[in-house]
């Protein structure tokens, strides 16, 4: 009877999408052989210029497929998916990023089970590395999506700190009834709109599930000078949202994450990796140190410096 209750549940997948590659593609083509299927399939295509409109070519996917033109000055993390949000009717929203490659038929299907229970008012999917990933990145997943599941509540921020508004939008559901009571997600954000929402709904008395079996391959090979952008945005993020994450203890994650590294690099006796970790975790430690001060820097060296060049342009705050 539960299982024909969440299969009965309706869901609208929606995918921000900006210059997509194969990986776009192999995600379409995964979503066509899932066990449960989106009844529409919403893309929000970030365009250079509105007047020239990169043409998706998108296969038959027995799913209603709408796509949406945002004009690139106008792409936010949180309003252009809160826009996407605005246009579904179903029970739930669903997210993934472009580059999110579900691993089996299985996970719409897994990542709806935990709305077994009544409190659940969001879900999120396990990443795995891809083949491209090297031993730190793959460490790296696995410290940040474990193999155990979990659900999370108010009750655990005392052990878990910031890990307890922990969700990621490269693949994350929310009912929608919830999301639309508790205001969406933030209209303006570089960065967490999916976090800022999880904080949001712990802190109302829901709670929040990692699915562990709901699977996508997802991860990035960045370059130092990457690594230290994407966490100079993250600085903001934590600055502009301080009551979050400054209050949670988010950098001591950080030293945890490199500790661990450290240590699983000497336990796999991989020595000759521990001088490009150091220099990889002095760039982000770097970025988001700047990040959180970049309210007292020059415009110029805050557009410089982040990854999304595009939020700033559009509006300097």
């Amino acid at each position: 009877m539960e299982n024909k209750r969440l299969n009965n549940m309706s869901l609208d997948l929606i995918i921000p999408v900006y210059r997509p590659d194969e990986k776009f593609y192999k995600l379409l083509g995964m979503l066509k052989k899932q066990t449960k299927k989106p009844k529409n399939i919403l893309i929000l295509q970030t365009v250079d210029n509105t007047d020239y409109r990169e043409e998706l070519n998108i296969p038959d996917l027995n799913i209603n497929v709408s796509i949406y033109h945002i004009d690139k000055e106008n792409f936010d993390h949180g309003g252009t998916r809160r826009f996407g949000a605005s246009l579904s009717d179903a029970d739930i929203l669903m997210f993934m990023t472009q580059d999110a490659v579900p691993s089996d038929q299985f996970l719409i299907e897994k990542l709806l089970e935990p709305y077994k229970d009544s409190m659940v008012s969001a879900t999120y999917a396990r990443q795995l590395p891809d083949s491209k990933a090297d031993l730190i990145e793959r460490y790296t997943r696995y410290f940040n999506y474990p193999p155990k599941s979990m659900v999370k509540s108010s009750d655990d921020i005392d052990k878990l700190g910031i890990k307890t508004y922990f969700c990621s939008n490269v693949c994350a559901t929310y009912r929608r009834d919830v999301y639309e009571k508790l205001g969406g997600f933030v209209e303006r954000t570089i960065f967490n709109e999916d976090m800022i929402m999880a904080y949001t709904m712990i802190h109302k008395g829901y709670k929040i599930a990692y699915q562990a079996e709901a699977k996508v391959i997802h991860s990035h090979v960045y370059s130092y000078m990457q690594q230290f952008s994407r966490n100079f945005d993250l600085g903001v993020s934590h600055r502009q949202f301080a009551d979050i994450f400054l209050s949670a203890g988010s950098e001591s994650e950080g030293v945890r994450l490199v500790k661990n590294t450290l240590r699983y690099l000497i336990n796999k006796r991989k020595y000759r990796l521990i001088p490009g970790l150091i220099l990889n975790s002095g760039f982000k430690y770097l970025g988001y140190r700047l990040g959180l001060i970049y309210h007292k820097l020059p415009r110029k060296f805050v557009i410089y410096c982040s990854m999304n060049k595009g939020y700033w342009k559009s509006r300097y705050r």
